[in-house]
């Protein structure tokens, strides 16, 4: 028998009106995309039409690019919480998974545990956590600090946090809802078991006051590529998203990750690495460019220093002559591997400041690529029978116009090439990303009342 080939995954990356941050003067893009239901719906429906694995949604609890005036030249400003957003689409779609950000530095792991398993039964089993260590100052702000969190204490928290979520979720066996109306017996109470968790950041004792959850665990998402964030993932994470510009990172950040799960008694099959991806298509490589360029004309040249800032992990780099090369730079308390990302791509391809943040505006150091629908499916099959992803992570530059051509053009050819599937492998995300349900962890145990 034939060995069916290995197929990618896609999830789609949904940001407003796109991830270029000129993409709201777009002529198709919609007004007020942040807070358009009927955009987020569109865009779903075509993303599950065309059997993506998921739609993702990032959230920051603060404007992205700080308070000046020119943030009012930007639309990253105002946008639904995504949990909420994602009730909302879990209505109107059946398989396509659901995935949010939710902070670790920011919230309490009961909450999180219980919204995420909510979810799960609202959509039939398709919810996913995008694990992220919130890093802006202006979160920080938000919420009773004056600083952001060390960034090995945000891992160190971050690790306790999932797994207390991950305990909360075990409170309630699979079959502990007995719901016998006869001997009047809701449940079995050997089957629910308290956490009692006590640690160093938090003190926790359960149950989670929902049951257990049809995935059995929501799928756990992890953003991140610094050195700690990697160790979150092999510990932990079943999908990762992360930022690579060559296949040599790739391949090197994918063995890498890969190679860690060994060390915590995890398969490397048990995680999929899905690299953000901005594709451009045109007619021809050269068509594909000039929309790009289109897009950066749309941006306020002043508006790149506070997003380069914000990708620098802060540093304010609008008092160096714009036209020189990057000033050696301290390693921040933010984003250390998109500043670390950034850095060395400056350093290699010898860019000014101005240069830097141009670049910037448009992809925000993520993987770029240009050309028509064979070509950007030539890109992305190399890496990915290169060794250097399990499927990506698509980041249209421009909603919904970029995701539309995407799946009119790009799908298709990825089809044709055996590498993407054709219908759904089954109606839970776990089961469509090729992961297995959790087993409980007291299930095996013998029964004696709840534990």
């Amino acid at each position: 028998m034939k060995q069916q080939k290995k197929q990618l995954r896609l999830g789609a990356f949904l940001q407003d009106v796109g991830h270029h941050i000129g993409a709201w003067r777009h002529p198709d893009a919609p007004l007020n995309a942040g807070m358009n239901l009927e955009h987020f719906k569109l865009l779903a429906r075509r993303a599950e039409a065309a059997k993506f694995d998921m739609i993702f949604l990032g959230d920051q609890m603060t404007f992205q690019y700080g308070e000046d005036e020119h943030i009012g030249r930007t639309t990253r400003t105002v946008n639904f919480e995504p949990l909420t957003l994602l009730s909302a689409l879990a209505m109107i779609t059946e398989k396509i998974g659901l995935v949010a950000t939710a902070s670790t530095s920011y919230n309490e792991p009961f909450n999180v545990a219980r919204k995420f398993a909510s979810l799960d039964h609202i959509s039939g089993g398709r919810s996913g956590w995008n694990v992220v260590t919130s890093w802006t100052l202006g979160e920080a702000l938000n919420f009773n600090r004056d600083e952001v969190m060390e960034h090995g204490l945000r891992y160190q928290r971050a690790q306790e946090f999932v797994e207390v979520v991950q305990g909360l979720w075990d409170s309630w066996e699979d079959d502990a809802l007995l719901n016998d109306k006869s001997t009047g017996h809701f449940f079995d109470p050997r089957k629910l078991h308290v956490l009692d968790h006590q640690g160093r950041f938090f003190k926790v004792r359960g149950p989670l006051n929902i049951s257990r959850s049809v995935q059995g665990q929501p799928v756990l998402v992890q953003a991140g590529s610094s050195s700690d964030g990697q160790d979150l993932a092999a510990r932990s994470a079943e999908v990762i998203f992360t930022a690579q510009r060559s296949l040599t990172d790739a391949q090197a950040f994918y063995r890498g990750v890969k190679e860690k799960m060994a060390a915590y008694g995890r398969h490397p099959d048990r995680l999929k690495i899905m690299p953000g991806v901005f594709p451009i298509i045109g007619e021809s490589e050269a068509h594909a460019r000039e929309k790009f360029e289109q897009l950066q004309s749309w941006v306020d040249p002043e508006i790149g220093w506070p997003v380069l800032a914000r990708h620098l992990g802060g540093i304010d780099l609008s008092s160096y002559p714009v036209d020189g090369p990057l000033p050696e730079l301290p390693l921040t308390q933010g984003n250390q591997s998109r500043q670390g990302l950034l850095v060395d791509f400056a350093r290699r391809e010898n860019l000014t400041i101005r240069q830097l943040y141009w670049h910037v505006t448009g992809t925000r150091g993520h993987w770029a690529i240009f050309g028509t629908a064979a070509q950007i499916a030539d890109q992305l099959e190399e890496r990915f029978t290169g060794g250097g992803a399990d499927g990506f992570n698509i980041m249209a530059p421009w909603l919904p116009g970029g995701l539309l051509e995407f799946i009119d053009q790009v799908v298709p050819e990825l089809r044709r090439r055996g590498l993407f599937r054709h219908e759904y492998a089954g109606a839970t995300l776990r089961e469509n990303l090729g992961l297995a349900r959790p087993a409980n962890r007291y299930a095996d145990r013998a029964p004696g009342g709840a534990s």
